[in-house]
């Protein structure tokens, strides 16, 4: 599926980076590659992978904000005692811990407990930001010594 997503450019790999990080268990990661190996920019591939995830990921936060567990379980597929026992491992943290969102699995539950916690929004922009943009940088410099 995610290999039409490479037909499109930019735009297909903003729509696979944004998805990827909001309730679809996408990986973006194969469109990533593959428009660097098509010979797209892959500063800008960062730039708009950054942007998408990133993107998806408050959207992530922002329905955690919302406060409506039976949701949260309805539509994410995020157990209950998941998101409580992530807050109870988040409180003391803070919002900074926003950076590991990029991480398969236990990503989208980060971002979705701390918007549930209402934790800071401006420190979850930017701690999730890096996180996402280091992610990719670090696939770029990856697959620059494979190529």
């Amino acid at each position: 599926m995610l290999e039409n997503f490479a037909e499109y450019g930019y735009i297909g790999l903003f729509l696979a980076s944004f998805l990827a990080a909001t309730i679809l268990p996408l990986g973006s990661e194969v469109v990533f590659v593959a428009l660097i190996a098509a010979g797209l920019d892959a500063w800008a591939c960062v730039a708009v992978a950054s942007v998408g995830n990133w993107l998806g990921g408050m959207t992530n936060y922002y329905l955690g904000m919302l406060g409506k567990i039976e949701w949260i379980e309805k539509y994410l597929k995020i157990k209950r005692e998941k998101i409580i026992k992530l807050q109870k491992w988040l409180q003391g943290k803070g919002a900074s811990m926003a950076f590991f969102s990029f991480l398969p699995v236990v990503g989208d539950v980060i971002a979705v407990a701390l918007g549930y916690m209402r934790a800071n929004v401006y420190i979850v922009n930017v701690s999730m930001f890096l996180g996402k943009f280091v992610r990719y940088v670090a696939i770029v410099y990856g697959v620059n010594l494979f190529m």
